[in-house]
C-alpha cells in the first residue's frame, strides 16, 4: 500500500529571494567543485589550464579580425583626420566592446553560481536536497530518449512520501546550420506499481501547427473520456487498453489533472508519471513553485489507488508458459494426480503480479507522413534538376 501524505509543511521560498551573502555563494561553489571532481579525471589546475588556453586560442582568433576590420576603418579616414583623432575615434569603442562582453562573461558566471546556491537552500528549507547535473539521466519518459547532448539540470528531489523530481532538461538535435537545442521542464512522480504507456496531450499549450509533444502518436489510440476531459487533454492509450485506463482515470482523478495540470502534458510509463512543460519548472521564481507544489500535491493524495491495478494479461501469458512447460515435458497427458502436484499445473496465479504485458508498454508512434511527402519531393526535384528536365520548361517560360 501507497504511504499515506504526511502533515502539509509550510512552503519557504524565502531562500529564492533573501540577498545571498558572496562569501556564503564562493563557498557553496568551491564545494560543489570539489564534490564533482571525479577520479581519474584531470587535476583541476590542469583542467583550468587547458580551459585558458582555449580561451586565448578563439580570443587570439577573434583579436586577429577584429584588428583587420580596425585597419580598414582606419584606413577609410583618410588625410584629413590625424592619429591622435584616429586611435580615440577607433581605441575608445573598441575598450567599451571588450570591457562589455567581460562584464556579461562574469555576471552570467556570477548568476549562474547564486542560482544553484539558492535552490540548494530552497530545497534544503522545504525537506528535499539539490543536484547542480545529471548527463544522460535515465529516465523512460517521451523526451529523454530524443537528441543528444542531454542533461538534466537544476533538479530538487523529495523522497516522502514518494520519490519526485523537478528539474529542466535539454538536448539536441541536428547539425551544423540546422542544430537545435530543446529545453523542457518536467516532473518525475515515482509510482507504487508500472502501469500501461498513456500520454495525456495538453490542448492549452498547442501551438497553432498542433500538438506541443515532441513526438506523433498514432491517433488510432485516442480514447475519449467522459465530462468535459476532452476539452482539456487528448487522451492516448495502447490498443486493447481502453479499459484499463478508465479504471485508472476515474472521475475524481481527472477532476485533479483538469483542475491543476491542465498546462502541463503528462505520460504515464512503466512506474513513473512525467509532467512537461516548455518552460523550465526548476527556477528561482517563487511563484512557479507554489504553483507546481500545490499541482503535485493534489495528484500524490489521488495516486495511491493506482496501486491496486494489475495487468490480467500478464496472468493469461503465465497460465499459457505453464501449459506449454508441460506440454514440453509430456506431463500434459498425464493422469490429472500427476498434473496437480506440479506447482504450476494448477489455477494457482489468483492475482498477476506487477507489471504491464508487452502491448501496454509503449505507445505506437505515428508516421511522419507530412515530413516524408515534403523530403520526398524536394529530392525528387532535386533528381529531375540534375537530369535536366527542367532546363527546357524554364526556356519555354521566358521564350
Amino acid at each position: 500500500m501507497s504511504t499515506p501524505l504526511p502533515a502539509r509543511v509550510a512552503f519557504d521560498p524565502t531562500p529564492l529571494t533573501a540577498p545571498a551573502d558572496k562569501t556564503a555563494v564562493r563557498q557553496w561553489n568551491r564545494a560543489q567543485t570539489e564534490l564533482n571532481d571525479k577520479p581519474g579525471g584531470l587535476p583541476r589546475p590542469v583542467a583550468i589550464m587547458l580551459l585558458v588556453l582555449l580561451g586565448l586560442a578563439f580570443g587570439t582568433l577573434f583579436l586577429t579580425m577584429l584588428f583587420g576590420v580596425l585597419a580598414s576603418v582606419w584606413e577609410s579616414f583618410g588625410d584629413d583626420v590625424g592619429s591622435g583623432t584616429r586611435a580615440v575615434l577607433i581605441g575608445v569603442p573598441f575598450v567599451l566592446i571588450v570591457a562589455l562582453a567581460v562584464l556579461l562573461i562574469v555576471r552570467r558566471l556570477r548568476r549562474a553560481s547564486t542560482r544553484g546556491y539558492r535552490l540548494d537552500r530552497f530545497a534544503r528549507a522545504n525537506g528535499m536536497s539539490y543536484v547542480p547535473k545529471i548527463t544522460q539521466p535515465a529516465l523512460p519518459g517521451m523526451i529523454f530518449s530524443r537528441g543528444t547532448s542531454r542533461e538534466s539540470t537544476d533538479l530538487v528531489r523529495g523522497g516522502t512520501p514518494r520519490f519526485v523530481e523537478f528539474a529542466n532538461y535539454e538536448y539536441t538535435t541536428g547539425s551544423g546550420k540546422s542544430r537545435s537545442t530543446h529545453r523542457w521542464g518536467y516532473v518525475a512522480i515515482k509510482l507504487d506499481v508500472p502501469l500501461p504507456n498513456i500520454v495525456l496531450d495538453a490542448k492549452g499549450n498547442n501551438s497553432m501547427f498542433g500538438t506541443n509533444l515532441p513526438v506523433a502518436l498514432d491517433k488510432q489510440q485516442r480514447l475519449s473520456l467522459e465530462g468535459n476531459f476532452d476539452d482539456s487533454f487528448t487522451l492516448y492509450c495502447p490498443k486493447d487498453y481502453e479499459r484499463d485506463a478508465l479504471y485508472l482515470f476515474t472521475p475524481d482523478i481527472m477532476a485533479r489533472f483538469i483542475d491543476h495540470a491542465a498546462a502541463l502534458d503528462v505520460e504515464i510509463v512503466d512506474n513513473w508519471l512525467f509532467l512537461y512543460s516548455r518552460r523550465d519548472l526548476s527556477t528561482i521564481d517563487p511563484e512557479t513553485w507554489a504553483w507546481i507544489f500545490a499541482t503535485v500535491r493534489a495528484l500524490l493524495e489521488k495516486l495511491a489507488q493506482w496501486a491496486r491495478w494489475r495487468d490480467e494479461r500478464l496472468q493469461m501469458d503465465a497460465s499459457a508458459q505453464a501449459s506449454g512447460e508441460l506440454a514440453l515435458s509430456g506431463l500434459a497427458t498425464a493422469p490429472a494426480a500427476a498434473a496437480s502436484a506440479i506447482p504450476f499445473a494448477g489455477d494457482q496465479l489468483r492475482t498477476p503480479p506487477p507489471g504491464v504485458a508487452a502491448g501496454g508498454r509503449r505507445l505506437k508512434r505515428a508516421v511522419p507522413w507530412p515530413s516524408i511527402i515534403i523530403v520526398g519531393a524536394v529530392v525528387l526535384c532535386w533528381i529531375l534538376g540534375q537530369s535536366g528536365v527542367f532546363g527546357p520548361i524554364v526556356a519555354g517560360f521566358f521564350d
